[in-house]
């Protein structure tokens, strides 16, 4: 039998990174949750996320500019707000806060997890 684990979402928040940080809470099987900390960074012009997986995303603290292709407004999300990105669904980070972290958590599985 497993020890149980714990921790805290909003610990060791740096106030700068020089690249966003990626630490995986929990993995097994098709999932896998990470949380990621965001502080000033942006998807590099001209490229594009097109995951292979299906990704559900919620901010949880900050602000971020996400822009799905094919849309043409950038979505601004606030903690709380959640997406679904189907697999294949290109997309992007416009911005995120500069004046603190923002912090979102990621559930990466396999396409079609919403069926």
């Amino acid at each position: 039998m497993s020890s149980p684990r714990a921790g805290h979402l909003f610990a060791d928040l740096p106030e700068r990174l020089d690249a966003e940080a990626f630490e995986t809470l929990l993995e097994g099987g098709p999932f896998r949750l990470l949380r990621i900390i965001s502080t000033g960074q942006v998807t590099p012009p001209g490229e594009w996320y097109d995951q292979s997986d299906d990704e559900w995303v919620v901010l949880l603290q900050g602000a971020a500019g996400l822009r799905l292709a094919g849309e043409p407004e950038t979505r601004r999300l606030e903690p709380g707000d959640w997406l679904l990105l189907p697999a294949g669904c290109r997309h992007r980070v416009e911005w995120t806060a500069a004046d603190g972290p923002t912090v979102w958590l990621a559930l990466h599985h396999g396409p079609g997890g919403d069926r």
